[in-house]
């Protein structure tokens, strides 16, 4: 998932929250209210990366070293002979003004061979003024927030887009309703990936009809972080769902490990469930308090209603509710939660 090395240098549940599965997985980003879950990400130690890592910016026609994040972002780079203002900025796709202010320089001015500049932002900034770690390197690896940051002065002042964000936080997105993860007052969150065995993330994986990964059978080099950055699961989750593994001991290799809550009863989806040959869910019986969204999340469905639709008319979902504004399940009722097995039953 992410390279070493240098270039040129309970089960208590979930909060429950808006309804579709998008944002339902997003209650990774609370670090969920599982038993156990740590409330604040720790930093993770930052590493420059090879050149052959994918970069969110072309590589440039310049001959100085580069410094890169862990996602292949260009965050310095230093000056040979010839090289002007204008000609780095050109080469990391940012204006000339930008990378002279981010250093300190007007633009124009001559550079000085060995010269190392600033490809981002310095220090705190509107919507970005909390305190931030570096490595070695002066990559940024963790970053407290203060009040009134917002999620895209992070990204800017850091040189992320919100997706890195997420990955580096093991979580699918950086929002949810009502609250917004990455921009809690007082929360450390991660900036950077930490360094995985480049043997990691190459295991079989069982996808349901959703295409979720269900179970992935680890090989040699996986670890915590290397599945939780390939599927987006905080080491909380999959100790969660996977009571036999150890935070304090490696995966062993042919280990399946479970990705989903599956047969695990949350907050929200207390039934039953039954299965395929492959553990694949297929089918969901609903509990007293069971809510739509948490069932979605539960069995790893991005569409609940589409698992089952009427056959006639053009209805919503078949499914009864308690009580539809908060999406509370009537008790008592079998729905699918397979995409390609759904249950249709007549339209009103």
């Amino acid at each position: 998932m992410v390279g070493t090395g240098s270039t040129s240098k309970t089960a208590t549940g979930l909060p429950l929250v808006r309804p579709a599965l998008l944002v339902v997985l997003s209650l990774g980003l609370a670090g969920c209210t599982y038993a156990g879950a740590p409330t604040q990400a720790e930093p993770a130690a930052a590493q420059t990366t090879p050149a052959a890592i994918a970069s969110s910016a072309a590589k440039p026609a310049l001959s100085g070293e580069t410094v890169r994040d862990s996602f292949g972002n260009a965050d310095f780079y230093t000056t040979v002979p010839g090289d002007t203002l204008q000609a780095v900025a050109s080469a990391y796709k940012l204006s000339e003004a930008k990378v002279a202010g981010f250093n300190g320089l007007q633009p124009g001015t001559p550079l000085t061979p060995g010269t190392g500049l600033r490809l981002i932002p310095t220090g705190p900034m509107p919507g970005a003024k909390g305190a931030a770690t570096v490595d070695a390197n002066g990559i940024p690896t963790g970053y407290t927030v203060e009040p009134d940051d917002s999620l895209a002065g992070i990204t800017y002042r850091f040189n992320l887009t919100s997706e890195q964000l997420a990955e580096a936080n093991k979580v699918p997105f950086t929002y949810e309703k009502g609250n917004v993860f990455f921009i809690q007052a007082g929360k450390v969150i991660q900036l950077q990936k930490k360094p995985v065995d480049s043997r990691s993330g190459s295991g079989a994986s069982v996808n349901n009809s959703f295409g979720q990964t269900v179970y992935y059978t680890t090989v040699d080099g996986d670890s915590f972080d290397s599945l939780g950055y390939k599927f987006r699961s905080t080491t909380a989750q999959i100790l969660l769902y996977n009571p036999s593994l150890s935070a304090d001991q490696p995966i062993p290799a042919g280990t399946k490990v479970r990705l989903i809550p599956g047969e695990l009863k949350i907050e929200g989806a207390q039934g039953t469930v039954t299965t395929d040959a492959q553990g694949i869910p297929l089918t969901y019986t609903t509990a007293p308090g069971d809510i739509e969204r948490q069932v979605s999340f539960r069995f790893g469905v991005s569409d609940l209603r589409s698992a089952n639709r009427p056959s006639t008319g053009t209805a919503g979902a078949w499914y009864d509710f308690a009580d539809l504004p908060t999406g509370e399940l009537a008790p008592g009722q079998t729905i699918s939660v397979a995409l390609d097995k759904p249950i249709n039953k007549p339209g009103p």
